[in-house]
């Protein structure tokens, strides 16, 4: 029996060009990432992406649509499995949790910025409708990533 592991990333925007990003400390995945963290035993997925962006930012969303997901064995053989979720309603104040700062950044040029890795590669995923899922393969000795 496979095991794995869920996670959530959530793509907040403000309606006015502008995504919400969180500078991660101290954790194996540092850099600017979308808010988002480990789903709980039993939670549902869609409650565990609301809980985490409401824990990490003082946000609390009202809408969100699960768009895509990225997935990677890791070397135990288990599997990694991030669902990947954006919204552009909320209300709330915005802070910033222990987990990171949380900033506002403008969606143009969001590349350039010093993302965690494969966040950026990881964008298409968050923003097309004909793209579902990043994975990693590997090709002869090297790992890469696909887009599907």
């Amino acid at each position: 029996m496979e095991q794995a592991v869920f996670t959530t990333l959530t793509m907040v925007r403000d309606g006015a060009g502008n995504v919400l990003l969180q500078n991660r400390q101290g954790v194996p995945w540092p850099g600017l990432a979308f808010p988002g963290g480990h789903v709980e035993p039993g939670e549902a997925f869609t409650e565990a992406a609301l809980r985490e962006v409401y824990e990490e930012t003082g946000l609390v969303l009202d809408d969100i649509r699960l768009c895509g997901v990225k997935q990677f064995t890791r070397d135990d053989g288990s599997r990694y499995v991030i669902l990947l979720y954006r919204a552009a309603s909320f209300h709330g104040r915005l802070r910033s949790s222990p987990e990171g700062e949380v900033m506002w950044a403008p969606r143009d040029g969001l590349e350039r910025l010093p993302f965690a890795r494969d966040m950026a590669a990881l964008l298409p995923v968050f923003e097309r409708d004909d793209i579902n899922e990043f994975t990693y393969c590997e090709e002869g000795k090297k790992w890469t990533n696909k887009l599907l």
